[in-house]
């Protein structure tokens, strides 16, 4: 019998939960099919354009910013394995009121991200088929991956598996070919240190702003703590080992992604930002590797990537609804196929309905899933200060005390550097956050209950 047929175990209540399958390595091909491999491609433009041409730079201090924070994750995962991820660990931490405003704001990058890859996949098929209009390529994904993902996380881990590696192979053959034309008089000719650091394009201001998209690039390893009650044998380690793991892996390859076609942008006229990756394999390889990327990013890509996304959405809505934080029906499990139902329809018709309204504003739509990472990031990192270093007195100075507070710093510094439309959306649903939150206070939906 499969894991997918087992019985449902009856742990809170004596209502069915989700179901314990995964294994580590299960968690760290979620994570890296969450993160993509492809990811640089798809924000190259952005990145490029804010950082004044400091791409690698711009990526590595992304990674140093995750680096704090999959420190947190892997601590809290350790102390506080629950499905709802930041707010689970700031609910136990700094209480109900801290930990509703800490899964709102997490909401935002969670429902936002999956709205970005359905644009990301249109912006795609429209380069491939200019006939094809955004908004039907948008509704088919969502149309499919909600269709696969309806049918349990282990049939999605085994679609991420393929996933991950068509991405890595084709990444491989792209970078390839970027070699071979930088080693044949392209660009700087060669692999240069340009795009890491250069004293005259250096501007700080402009190296946090092309951080702070960078960032969504990264996001996914956190999500891998929404998998933490469906751990096999409630291993509260793996889960930390897993995002750590997958944090390191992607740094490594984003950074020599963004080395490598950093170089060949040096005197590149990019026409469209968000197809810049198609603009530069065009003109440094042929027409053949644009038509082939873009081709890659609608399929493999753009079917896969989603898949991930919602399922850690659903997750989040589905603990938020377990504890009364919002309607209890977001609750129900599938009783066949042990997945979060209503939290993955629901979630999957906020996502579309973003995406169709955002679907000519990626740059926006970056920005806003960032805004609210960060801050849900940053009540993660403030959970293991106040849990661990003020009211356990555990006085473990690295895990505990350094690590949170450079995780603070850092993740202030990125959003120093995000835009006003981003900071102004963002405060706004913070505030809506917020009264929501009273409001749940004042009718005494606040207490904890895991």
């Amino acid at each position: 019998m499969t894991p997918e047929a087992q019985t449902l175990s009856v742990e809170l209540h004596g209502t069915p939960s989700l179901r314990r399958t995964l294994s580590f390595y299960d968690l760290v091909i979620y994570g890296l099919a969450y993160v993509s491999p492809f990811a640089p491609l798809q924000t190259i433009g952005f990145v490029w354009k804010a950082s004044n041409g400091l791409i690698v730079l711009a990526y590595i201090l992304g990674a140093i910013c995750m680096y704090f924070t999959a420190k947190s994750y892997a601590v809290m995962t350790a102390t506080v394995p629950t499905a709802g991820s930041v707010y689970g660990f700031a609910r136990h931490a700094l209480g109900p009121f801290a930990g509703f405003l800490a899964g709102w704001m997490i909401l935002l990058d969670y429902l936002l991200i999956p709205a970005y890859i359905y644009v990301l996949m249109a912006v795609a098929m429209v380069d491939l088929i200019p006939q094809v209009d955004r908004a039907a390529c948008i509704l088919l994904l969502a149309a499919v991956t909600l269709g696969i993902n309806w049918f349990g996380v282990t049939v999605t881990s085994r679609v991420n598996l393929l996933s991950v590696a068509a991405q890595l192979l084709i990444l491989g053959i792209l970078l390839a070919f970027s070699l071979m034309a930088l080693y044949s008089g392209k660009a700087t000719g060669a692999l240069t240190l340009q795009p890491v650091f250069d004293p005259g394009l250096f501007h700080a201001q402009n190296i946090f702003a092309a951080t702070s998209i960078c960032v969504m690039s990264f996001l996914g390893f956190d999500a891998i703590s929404t998998l933490s009650e469906e751990v096999k044998d409630n291993d509260r380690r793996v889960v930390g080992r897993a995002i750590v793991t997958v944090l390191v892996l992607a740094a490594a390859l984003f950074a020599f992604v963004s080395w490598v076609l950093g170089n060949l942008l040096v005197g590149f006229q990019i026409k469209d930002l968000a197809a810049a990756s198609y603009e530069l394999a065009e003109w440094s390889i042929g027409p053949w590797a644009s038509i082939g990327l873009a081709w890659a990013t609608a399929t493999i890509v753009g079917f896969t990537n989603a898949l991930p996304m919602q399922v850690g959405v659903a997750r989040i809505l589905y603990a938020m609804g377990r504890d009364r934080q919002l309607p209890g029906v977001l609750a129900r499990i599938h009783p066949k196929y042990g997945t979060p139902y209503v939290g993955m329809l629901l979630t999957t018709g906020l996502s579309l309905a973003v995406a169709l309204a955002m679907r000519y504003r990626m740059d926006e739509l970056v920005s806003l899933v960032n805004f609210g990472a960060l801050s849900g990031f940053l009540l993660l990192h403030v959970s293991v200060l106040v849990l661990f270093w003020f009211k356990g007195r555990t006085r473990q100075w690295f895990a505990h005390l350094l690590v949170p507070l450079a995780g603070i710093i850092v993740v202030l510094a990125v959003m120093s550097g995000m835009g006003t439309l981003a900071m102004t959306l963002g405060v706004t649903w913070l505030i809506a956050g917020a009264i929501y939150g009273l409001v749940l206070h004042a009718r005494n939906r606040d207490t904890l209950t895991i």
